[in-house]
């Protein structure tokens, strides 16, 4: 049985990001070399995320974080409430980019 996730990075510009995924550390992989769009060049961080059994519940949890029901204390609230511990593996990943033929294995500059 597949696990699935929502979660929220917050990226280095102070803006926050909401998606959801069956695979989470892949996912952010792309996030931090440079393959989602939305978070191109903002070092972006896992801030918090759940787990799910389905496809559609961590959909609909993610609408629930764009939606304007959802206030931003709300999910302040949910962040500052998160086990940073949770969300160390995700953040302390190497960022790999390829650049002319050679790979530059750096850790993200912290803010």
């Amino acid at each position: 049985m597949a696990i699935y996730y929502a979660y929220i990075l917050k990226c280095d510009n102070g803006k926050k990001y909401y998606g959801h995924t069956n695979n989470l550390s892949k996912r952010i992989k792309d996030h931090r070399n440079g393959r989602v769009y939305a978070t191109r060049n903002k070092r972006p961080q896992v801030v918090y995320y759940e787990e799910f059994v389905s496809c559609q519940e961590a959909f609909k949890r993610e609408m629930q974080f764009k939606n304007g029901r959802m206030r931003k204390s709300t999910i302040e609230q949910l962040i500052n409430n998160f086990a940073k511990s949770k969300c160390q593996g995700f953040n302390s990943q190497t960022r790999v980019t390829k650049k002319r033929g050679r790979y530059d294995l750096r850790r993200p500059s912290e803010p």
